[in-house]
């Protein structure tokens, strides 16, 4: 997949729900011509999007760490 090509994205989104990284994904919007009107509602989005980005990865870092320090159960 070319990391800036926001269909190639949105198709690993729907076969794997793999979120972009945010730094993709406010490239893509940057390689985008947008009008104003849209470029400032894609902006508003992308802040809460990168908001809630950082929530969920620390939610799993949190989850990654107990299982981290849990011991594994036998096969």
């Amino acid at each position: 997949m070319d990391q800036y090509d926001a269909k190639s994205a949105l198709d690993e989104l729907r076969e794997d729900a793999m979120l972009p990284h945010p730094v993709r994904l406010r490239d893509m919007i940057l390689r985008t011509q947008l009008n104003v009107g849209d470029a400032l509602d894609l902006n508003r989005e992308f802040q809460s999007y990168l908001s809630h980005y950082g929530e969920t990865q620390k939610v799993a870092l949190e989850i990654l760490e107990k299982l981290a320090a849990s011991v594994p159960k036998n096969s």
